[in-house]
Order: structure tokens, then sequence, then C-alpha cells
């Protein structure tokens, strides 16, 4: 019988992720261009070997005992551990980061971070850049986790070790609302009680941890829940809900009068948005990761990508 050292391999682990991804063996196993049968199989060679069983076989679905979870869990640790010594070892012998994983927050200028991938593209570098969409605390996870090199767009910083960061600047928000919404017709200071008694509009915290962060949400007040900074903006012009806003992306339309922005008792908030970054020192960047932060050490660019908000 072949034991867990055998069984435990890379291709196992990234095929038990799958799995777990696609929700069944048959929508795993079409992902991954095999029939079901041989995953089975092969899951069954891991049951052998460690004498567990990691699936519930009473569920159509790919249901994980707890044994299983643990082993999910721990695989998916073990590679992201094998990426980072594949990386690395690539950054030894180049310079290069074999890949650079950049978390970007919803509130960050889209448009300006793809004109800086089309600047480090031109370099033709060895380094392969992923950008993944996070919002809120989850920003900041991505980086703590292991998961994200840097993270634009952080609200509040870690005094994690290993973790850096610098301001990008402040964001200035408003309280605005469509001009159909009942809110906007109100004269004077829109007290909290009456703010209660209308729906708000908030972002998801994209934290995989604990609760997250919420803004400006009174108790007992409705709530539409959104994606990203720019669905609660499109949300807010339809006027399906009311809330803060940042000023620099809602600048276009309060000049419009598509939005309008309302005095609330609530003292007008300032939010310091920061960028992050792990590495304790520079000699131990790699050159990809060092190309960002020198282009984050221009007052010019953190403003851009903060400010320069286009076809919100």
């Amino acid at each position: 019988m072949q034991n867990s050292r055998d069984v435990l391999t890379p291709d196992a682990l990234a095929m038990l992720q799958s799995i777990a991804q696609a929700g069944s063996f048959a929508a795993a196993a079409r992902t991954l261009g095999v029939v079901p049968s041989a995953l089975t199989y092969r899951v069954r060679q891991i049951e052998d070997a460690l004498d567990v069983l990691l699936y519930d076989r009473s569920s159509r679905k790919a249901l994980l005992t707890d044994a299983g979870a643990e082993l999910l869990r721990e695989g998916t640790r073990l590679l992201a551990d094998i990426d980072a010594v594949a990386n690395r070892v690539k950054r030894v012998a180049t310079g290069w980061e074999s890949q650079l994983t950049i978390a970007v927050d919803s509130i960050i200028a889209k448009a300006i971070v793809m004109e800086l991938c089309e600047g480090f593209f031109a370099l033709a570098p060895l380094t392969r850049i992923k950008l993944r969409d996070e919002t809120l605390s989850g920003t900041l996870e991505a980086l703590t986790s292991g998961q994200a090199d840097l993270a634009l767009g952080v609200v509040a910083t870690s005094n994690q070790n290993g973790i850096l960061s610098k301001p990008l600047g402040d964001v200035n928000f408003v309280y605005a609302v469509a001009p159909h919404h009942p809110l906007a017709s109100l004269t004077g200071v829109l007290t909290d009680e009456l703010i209660q008694q209308h729906r708000a509009v908030a972002v998801a915290d994209t934290t995989q941890r604990g609760n997250g962060m919420t803004f400006g949400i009174l108790g007992g007040q409705d709530v539409f829940t959104v994606a990203t900074m720019k669905d609660k903006l499109d949300a807010q012009l339809r006027g399906l809900g009311c809330g803060f806003v940042p000023e620099c992306m809602a600048r276009a339309y309060i000049e419009t009068g598509r939005l309008v922005v309302k005095e609330v008792e609530r003292a007008q908030r300032v939010v310091r948005i920061n960028y992050a970054w792990r590495g304790s020192n520079k000699a131990g960047h790699g050159r990809a990761l060092q190309w960002w932060l020198e282009q984050l050490s221009s007052p010019a660019t953190r403003a851009a990508l903060l400010q320069q908000h286009r076809g919100v």
C-alpha cells in the first residue's frame, strides 16, 4: 500500500482544491479534463494511505469530512509555500519574482493601476502580474495571509512583522443621494433618526476572517450590500439607497447634479488610505516589487491612484 508521501503530491493537493472549488467530482472532472472515476480513484488512494475518509459518501455533493477539511487547509498552505519557494529561487537567479500579486482595493482608480501595469510590461520583465480585487480589511488580509505581495488602498495598517506601509493620501467622504431620493429635497442637517428610516448602501468587506469593517451604518437601518465602491456609487445614482461616498469618485456626478450632497449631524469622514507590502528591507525585494515601490514614491502617482477615477 502506498504511504502518505507517495500520495500527498502537489498534483493531488491541487486536485482536492479543484474539487472544493467546483463543488462536485463531476464538475471538477470537467474542469480538469478527466473522467469522474479518475478523480474518485485518486481520492481513494489518498484515503487508503492516510486511513481516513476525506468525503462524506452519503451526499451527492463533494462534502468534506473534518479530516478532509483539515487536509484541504494544510494542502492549500503547502501549495502556497511551494509557490513561494519557486518564487524565491527565481528571484535569486534573476532578481525578478516569478509572479507579483497586487491586492487592489475598490477605492483605487483601476485605470491608473492599468497604466502602471502598462509601464511595467514595457520593461519586458520576467515577472507575471496578478491583480486581486479586494475591499476594506480584505485588502490588507490578502497581504498578511501571503496571498499578495503589495496592497493598494489599505485602510488600517498592520503591526505584524514584515508588513510595511506608507500613505497614499487622504480621501474625503461626503453623504450623497440621488436628486429623486426622498432625502434630497429636505433642508437643513439630516439627523441620524431621519437617515435611519432610509436604506443605506454598503460595500461588502472581502475579509475571510471575522465580520470585517462597516462604516456609516446605523443600528436597525435597512442595508443594500454591494461588492465594490463603484457598485455603491451606481446604486446611489439610481436612488436605491444613501450613504457616504468618496468625494473623488462622486465629484463628476455632484458637479452635474446627478448626486446631491447632504449635511449630516455626524462629523465629515476623512480616511487615510495606505499602500503596504511584505518585506523587511529594500535589499530583500525582487526587482518587480522595487519597481512598483519606486512608482509609488511619486506624489503624482499616489494622488492619481486616489483621484483619477474614470468611467465610474
